[in-house]
Formats: C-alpha cells, structure tokens, sequence
C-alpha cells in the first residue's frame, strides 16, 4: 500500500500507517525531517522543482530522479506501507504513486490507474515531466502519458488530502 500526503502530514501519516519507507520529493531547500521509525537507508529524498518544462535555477524532473524512484520502488519488500510525499500532496507525489503502481503492476491498464487515482485524491494533478519520463522508461509507449492527460487537472487545492493508492 501507498500512502500519499503532503509535507506538513508526513509524520503523522508514517506513524499511523506503520510505514517503514518514506519517499520525499521535494525542492532543494525545503527540510524533511525523516520520521524515526522510518530507517535511513528506507528513505529515499529526491531533489527536484514541480515543473514540467525547464526553467533557470530551477531541477526539472529527469531521467535519474525517475531511475530512482524506481530502483527504490523495487527494493520495497511491500510488507509494510510506503509514504510519498512532496511538499503540497498533489503533483511529484502523485505522479510518483502512480508510476510505482504502475512498475510494480506492470499488467494493469494505465488508463484504470489513472482513474483510481483520480477517485482517490480529486485533486491530484501528477506533475507531467515525471510521467513523461516513466512512460519512457517503462516502455509504455506514451499510455501513462495519455491516461493522465485523460483525467485532467485536479481540482485547486492548497494542500492535498492523503489517501491510500493499492497496488494490486
């Protein structure tokens, strides 16, 4: 199971789910400060700005950022829940929940998780350059890029509300 939130419901997520790994991704600058029930080497803090096109003094999402991910992604043994997070809840987190989901089902359709993910959290908007990159990188031949354009912008939020995203 993943659980999604934001920065600010990063604790209390972790405590009340019993999650042992922890995904941050977050700009350069903005602490996390890493539950003490979550081990070092079971979180994973990714440096990057939620923006999909290039911009001066600014990370842009990247092929390493999603490698990873990914390889993170694949060493969870899945006994325990995983926490995702970026600062708001809404855009790199939900993009990277759905690209595990979608690594780790290979054979569920894009466009189902796509919309699972839109039921779960109405305001998710995955940050495209993430996905674009994954749909690359997991030879999905443009389908995650497709079945998240499908459902859209999220609806305005703030802050994200957490939520739950199952894998299988």
């Amino acid at each position: 199971m993943i659980h999604v939130c934001s920065l600010a419901k990063v604790e209390e997520t972790v405590a009340r789910t019993g999650a042992e790994r922890l995904l941050s991704l977050l700009a350069a600058g903005t602490e996390v400060i890493r539950p003490t029930s979550i081990a070092r080497e079971n979180h994973l803090h990714l440096v990057m700005h939620d923006i999909a096109v290039a911009q001066e003094g600014m990370t842009m999402p990247g092929e390493e950022h999603v490698r990873n991910l990914l390889q993170f992604a694949r060493q969870w043994d899945r006994v325990k829940p995983m926490v995702v997070h970026c600062y708001a809840g809404i855009s790199r987190s939900t993009a990277s929940a759905y690209i595990i989901a979608a690594a780790l089902a290979p054979k569920r359709d894009e466009v189902e998780l796509a919309e699972t993910l839109r039921a779960l959290s109405p305001s998710a908007t995955p940050n495209p350059r993430l996905i674009a990159v994954a749909d690359a990188l997991l030879d999905r031949n443009g389908r995650m890029i497709q079945a998240i354009e499908a459902i859209g912008r999220g609806a305005d939020a703030f802050e994200g509300t957490p939520f739950e995203f199952r894998i299988d």
